[in-house]
Parts: structure tokens; sequence; C-alpha cells
């Protein structure tokens, strides 16, 4: 029965992503590229119910994912602003099945605060955690590579990293080669023969 709830939560997750963040036309990717397919992510993360969603299949794919690379995990979090709300949506979801060990949430800035604390890492953070790395989406991967290097400067430890949507356009691929473990929700193909399948254009 558990695994028919997660699989039914994951497939509500996937039509909410369909119907209120994909877009076609043409548009300018943050990387400079340009493409005819645009996932406005926040859309569906900063949703009430596209935030439950997330943080029930992304807690569920967390715990799978530790236990099968043997990593121990503190707290998750990512480069602000697309990661937030995923971290935040996780660590809640965790928080509600185990409040005895509960997973910490920090936000990476883009740059150091000039003011009060100067911290670039924000939140639940310390040296020598290790955490998930978590972004909205990714393509080039140069958003979570800059959270890893945040994370790691400041003498944390990356288990692996966890993404809403891989577009499949070499962001994982630049992730892994630092050696670190990307683990997506959905992939740009996830979404297309879902949408395909709908639409009838897939026997």
């Amino acid at each position: 029965m558990q695994h028919d709830t997660a699989t039914s939560s994951r497939d509500q997750l996937r039509a909410l992503l369909q119907r209120k963040s994909v877009f076609h036309g043409e548009f300018i990717l943050a990387s400079g590229a340009k493409s005819d397919f645009y996932v406005d992510a926040r859309v569906t993360t900063f949703d009430p119910r596209g935030a439950c969603l997330i943080g029930e299949v992304g807690w569920q794919l967390v715990k799978k994912s530790a236990a099968k690379l043997n990593k121990n995990v503190n707290a998750i979090g990512g480069l602000t602003l697309g990661a937030d709300p995923i971290a935040l949506s996780i660590g809640i979801a965790a928080q509600r099945e185990d409040s005895a060990t509960p997973l910490q949430v920090f936000t990476v800035r883009k740059a150091i605060k000039e003011h009060g604390r100067q911290k670039r890492i924000e939140g639940n953070f310390s040296a020598g955690n290790s955490v998930v790395i978590v972004d909205d989406v990714i393509t080039t991967g140069g958003s979570t590579i800059q959270a890893i290097d945040a994370i790691e400067e400041a003498g944390g430890h990356v288990a692996f990293v966890l993404v809403l949507l891989d577009r499949e356009e070499g962001g994982r691929e630049n992730i892994e080669q630092r050696g670190h473990k990307v683990i997506s929700i959905f992939t740009r193909a996830d979404l297309a023969s879902a949408m395909a399948m709908k639409t009838g254009n897939i026997k």
C-alpha cells in the first residue's frame, strides 16, 4: 500500500508540473542557451499542494538514495532561490516522519551577506555536516555546483545531489564529474513521454 501511495504522489506531482510549470515556445535559459522548452518550477514548488507532494516524494527518495549509497544525511539545501522551497518541503516531511532525528534545512546565498553575521550559508548548517544539495532544474549544473563549492568551502560534505527536474542537457554529467551522484525526481523525457501519452501521440 505504501508503494501505491508513493507512486500516486509522484504521478500527481508530475501532472501538476505539466499543468503549471511546463511551457513551450522560445526561451533564453540562465545558461544563455536558447530552448523551445521551459520549466518554471517555482510555480509548482511554491504551490501548497506541490510543496506537500515534493516533500513526500522527495523525502522517500532521499531515504532510499542515502541507504543505497550508504550515506548519512544531516541537512538539505541548495542555492537560493530555486532550492529553498524544495529543501524546506523535504525537511518538513522528514520531521513529520521522524521528529527524533530531524533533517536540518539551509540555503546558500549567491554571495556573502555584507552585514550581520556575513554568512554565505544561512539556516541550519554546521561544518562537518553531510548534506543533500538540492536544485529545482538543472541544465548545465552551474547553480548546483555553486552550492556544492560553498558547502565544501565551509567544511561540509556532499552526500549526493537531488533535483526536481533534469533537463538532460549535460548538467548531470558536469556535476557527477565532480564526484557527486545526481538523483532526479523527473527528467525531461519523463515529462515529455507522459504528455505524449496524455495527448495520444504515443500508442
